[in-house]
């Protein structure tokens, strides 16, 4: 569904996680999405959110590789 998303309540195990978690399509490229709930100095609530480019569907970045052995000095 091109243009549409979804966030659902995250079983939050640390304070610092999301409340809400999801992924949302724009223009065909898939994007994770993440709400935490916060409320402002005038004390109305409000949505924080994260929104980070997912390399391919299903997958995660790929996993820095360590060239230290390779550097002669």
């Amino acid at each position: 569904n091109t243009n549409r998303g979804a966030l659902f309540k995250n079983e939050k195990t640390k304070d610092s996680q999301p409340d809400y978690t999801g992924k949302i399509d724009f223009e065909g490229t898939e994007y994770r999405i993440a709400s935490w709930i916060k409320t402002s100095k005038n004390g109305k609530p409000f949505m924080s959110l994260s929104v980070e480019k997912l390399e391919g569907e299903g997958k995660s970045a790929p996993a820095a590789q360590d060239f230290s052995q390779d550097i002669p000095f």
